[in-house]
């Protein structure tokens, strides 16, 4: 069993699940507790049964609930330590004994499930993506990137599955009421990518396994999904790809998305 769920996703906060025959994660905690333990819920997982919540960095759309669902149901707590060192509030909730470290670029194991977290480009102190990974099945966490190198490329390379940022539509954000220097953070080289990035980035993956994404963390103000979904698959058929070549969906911002089913859905290398 390889399942994962998005939660919620989006510029308002973010969970995620994953689930083998072993291990039960969250990955960020960026709703309250409540939301996200409803959110479980409706895929039939008891909060309670999280084994471990891994953090990608301090934003609060990243760790809104961490210290409270970390303190009321005693779960550990895994990010690197500048990560740590950025988000006091919540650490100061969660028992010591529940404070675990990992460095990023170097394998984490957490029962049967092999966990690399990967640096990224973003305004945080350390953040980091995820490589997760049960026997010859690899799925892939990538959000809130400014853009993607050959590095972070590679680490994307032959996964069947990822949850890819899809945050912002260009125009929209070029014309939208934001600040000049907002616009600036988010199209720099440390803030998100765009519907354009993430359909260059689908394209050259489709070459290395993969078979099914899920556009996530798109802008409340500068992107909507129906829009995210037609930039990527225009950028796809740019690229001399079918819309067919890849099942491509888009996760929600205030709910969860279906319960997918890695092993039985998806072929990897």
């Amino acid at each position: 069993m390889f399942n994962f769920c998005s939660l919620y996703s989006g510029s308002s906060g973010n969970s995620l699940f994953v689930e083998s025959d072993n291990t039960k994660l969250l990955i960020d905690t960026g709703e309250s507790a409540k939301k996200i333990i409803e959110a479980l819920e409706n895929i039939n997982v008891n909060i309670s049964d999280i084994n471990a919540i891994l953090v990608t960095h301090e934003h609060l759309d990243h760790v809104k609930g961490l210290g409270t669902i970390s303190k009321k149901y005693n779960i550990p707590v895994f990010a690197n330590s500048e990560t740590w060192n950025s988000m006091p509030v919540q650490e100061n909730k969660i028992n010591p004994i529940n404070k675990r470290y990992f460095k990023n670029d170097e394998i984490l194991e957490i029962n049967d499930l092999k966990i690399f977290p990967f640096s990224i480009p973003h305004d945080a102190a350390n953040p980091c993506g995820f490589n997760i990974s049960k026997d010859n099945t690899k799925i892939s966490i990538a959000t809130d990137l400014g853009h993607i190198d050959e590095r972070i490329m590679g680490n994307l390379e032959n996964s069947c599955f990822i949850l890819l940022e899809s945050n912002y539509e260009d125009d929209i954000l070029k014309c939208s009421s934001y600040p000049y220097p907002l616009k600036r953070r988010i199209l720099g080289p440390k803030g998100h990518l765009s519907n354009t990035n993430a359909g260059d980035a689908i394209s050259h993956l489709l070459n290395y396994g993969l078979k099914h994404v899920m556009l996530g963390h798109l802008s409340k103000e500068n992107n909507f999904p129906e829009l995210a979904y037609k930039t990527v698959i225009e950028q796809l058929i740019k690229h001399d790809f079918d819309e067919n070549s890849i099942n491509l969906s888009v996760a929600k911002r205030f709910s969860n998305s279906p319960l997918l089913h890695l092993e039985k859905d998806f072929s990897c290398f």
